[in-house]
């Protein structure tokens, strides 16, 4: 075997030198080569870019040509010699390996992403040194995240989403500052989320779909604009420090976990907040403020359902200006249906965006259903009143259908105060 290695080796430099006046660098045509020869050849179908891939001629000099119709550019000129910037491949279902020598210095963009590439991902992708964006996303890649990846100091946006890859996020990823958008979501990554607060510049974060375990990170980057990590196994308490300072946040998703005690009030102080995904969680109550309350949130979206919220409806959601969307679905409130949510779907106030969707099925709530409510037309608002221990909600309104109202001894044996 080192034999014929060494003979091809051999071959592959005389070839080479015969070819005086090639544009391409040696490295980046062996890299070209090798990438296409990891692949297997029953994936390479006709009119993919890897097809026309054709080395019997200069890779950048014939780049717009027949021979090589698409897949990298060459816009770096070193020494006499083209070198890659940018290396894209087609989502054509290439099945194969990725090389394991990547000494492409030049290389701005790295993007195989939507293929069936397996393996791990090479360590030598820290000699990326000048990548701005690495796109690895929907392949079929395994191992761990190399810590080495924190060497690509000028990496913008990293994209592993939707792999096998296994084992905790690197605490060397803090490394990255000029890290932008990170989107590791559908692996089977684990451990404890770390707090990434060194990377001032994230604005977009979304581990989704893993097995991220401990609590909600306690210091992430005032620059989030988006945090994702629905379906892990997160838990504990949300506590309001680690989200004050926060102020750039719009859309938070942590649904699918096991966080506890309170949905603190602070979250819905954000100044840049609009929509607040928490549902399917232990959260049993929801955090009320202690002052004289004059709303000025832009939240437009709450869902809260699926958890263990107990207690009145809290009067707050009705206040706030924005808010559009309210889903307190399959939790345990008791008590009666605030007229402010009524009115607020009916008759909302001059600057006071209505509830279009509002749903509160599910519940122990009881009484009577407040009256601007019951002129409610199919169709002008999303609302639902289903399975609760309303003694009456007929059938005749929409809001009603659906799911029969609980039985009595069902709402008795909740609380012995339901009438």
């Amino acid at each position: 075997m080192l034999s014929l290695t060494l003979t091809f080796l051999t071959l592959s430099l005389f070839l080479t030198s015969l070819v005086t006046d090639s544009a391409t660098h040696w490295d980046d045509t062996q890299l070209l080569k090798e990438l296409k020869n990891n692949l297997n050849a029953a994936s390479v179908t006709p009119g993919s870019c890897i097809y026309s891939w054709d080395f019997s001629f200069d890779p950048c000099d014939n780049l717009f040509s027949d021979k090589f119709t698409c897949g990298f550019r060459c816009d770096a000129v070193v020494s006499g010699t083209s070198r890659l910037t940018e290396l894209t491949l087609d989502p054509a279902g290439y099945t194969g390996t990725l090389p394991a020598a990547w000494n492409l210095p030049y290389l701005q963009t790295l993007d195989v992403s939507n293929n069936f590439f397996s393996g791990q991902i090479p360590e030598s992708f820290s000699n990326l040194t000048r990548l701005t964006r690495l796109g690895l996303s929907k392949n079929s890649l395994t191992g761990t995240i190399p810590s080495s990846l924190s060497s690509l100091s000028n990496l913008q946006e990293l994209y592993l989403d939707n792999n096998n890859l296994q084992g905790p996020i690197p605490v060397t990823f803090n490394a990255l500052t000029n890290l932008q958008r990170l989107e590791m979501q559908s692996n089977k990554l684990n451990g404890v989320v770390p707090s990434l607060s060194s990377l001032k510049s994230l604005y977009y974060l979304d581990l989704s779909f893993n097995f991220f375990g401990g609590g909600f990170p306690s210091a992430l980057p005032e620059s989030l604009i988006q945090i994702s990590m629905r379906n892990n196994s997160l838990s504990g308490a949300l506590e309001p420090e680690s989200l004050r300072s926060l102020n750039s946040l719009q859309v938070v998703d942590l649904s699918g976990n096991g966080f506890s005690g309170a949905v603190p009030f602070a979250l819905f102080e954000l100044p840049s907040l609009q929509q607040v995904t928490l549902s399917f969680n232990k959260f049993s109550q929801v955090e009320v403020p202690s002052y004289s309350l004059e709303m000025r949130s832009g939240v437009i979206a709450v869902d809260l359902s699926d958890n263990e919220l107990g207690g009145f409806l809290p009067l707050f959601p009705a206040l706030m200006p924005r808010l559009s969307s309210l889903s307190l679905e399959n939790n345990k409130f008791v008590g009666m249906i605030p007229t402010q949510y009524a009115l607020k779907t009916v008759f909302p106030e001059a600057g006071m965006a209505p509830f279009q969707r509002l749903l509160l099925g599910g519940n122990y709530l009881f009484g009577a259903i407040p009256s601007p409510l019951m002129a409610l037309q199919p169709g002008s608002a999303m609302v639902s009143l289903v399975d609760n221990c309303l003694y009456r909600c007929p059938l005749s309104f929409f809001f009603c259908q659906g799911t029969q109202q609980k039985s009595f001894q069902q709402c008795k044996r909740f609380s012995r105060f339901i009438p």
